[in-house]
């Protein structure tokens, strides 16, 4: 028999054995099983997150949202991760880059440094490319992002209306879009996320 951790997701960052020790409900044995019962956790953590103002820009508040989001499946749900990943900056690295990034975006906001949309969307991007937890980083960002949009009186982004967790041309336009991100070209991404 299979787990879930056997079923190639190129949607996943890969975890180290320590990691997926750290799944809590033991019926899940199929990599469907753990997304449908992390997106009911995201659900419930999307409900709390917007009933009311939340202050995005805060390195708490975000480990706090990534708990909320994953509680129910992850032992380590809001915990940065201590290990090397394929993506992401050093691990020791993330509480600086954190507040690093936190201190851009407030700087964008207080001098209109660009649109909301584009604060949105580079905010969104650091904290992908950041890569602060073992997994659950894009759902995280994306959550962060739209009440980040929402501080700013924006209406969410469409995310290219499609599910991004499962692999497909949406997320690949998405994957794409944050590579082009990585190297100072913001348009794909700006693009993206209102298509």
């Amino acid at each position: 028999m299979t787990g879930p951790f056997d079923q190639p997701d190129d949607a996943a960052t890969p975890l180290d054995e320590e990691e997926k020790e750290g799944l809590i409900p033991s019926y899940i044995t199929t990599r469907g099983e753990l997304n449908e019962a992390e997106q009911a956790n995201i659900l419930e953590a999307a409900e709390w997150a917007f009933t009311r103002k939340r202050d995005v820009l805060d390195a708490r508040f975000l480990d706090n949202l990534h708990t909320r989001m994953f509680k129910n499946v992850w032992k380590w749900a809001g915990t940065h991760r201590r290990t090397g990943k394929n993506v992401g900056v050093d691990a020791y690295l993330i509480p600086t880059e954190l507040r690093r990034m936190i201190d851009d975006c407030r700087y964008w906001i207080n001098h209109e440094t660009y649109p909301p949309d584009e604060i949105a969307a580079r905010f969104h991007h650091r904290l992908v490319w950041i890569h602060a937890y073992p997994n659950g980083n894009g759902r995280h960002a994306r959550l962060a992002t739209d009440l980040l949009l929402k501080s700013l009186n924006q209406p969410p982004f469409s995310w290219g209306q499609d599910n991004l967790v499962d692999a497909g041309q949406t997320r690949q336009r998405y994957v794409d879009a944050l590579r082009a991100a990585d190297k100072h070209d913001f348009a794909p991404l700006n693009a993206f996320v209102r298509s």
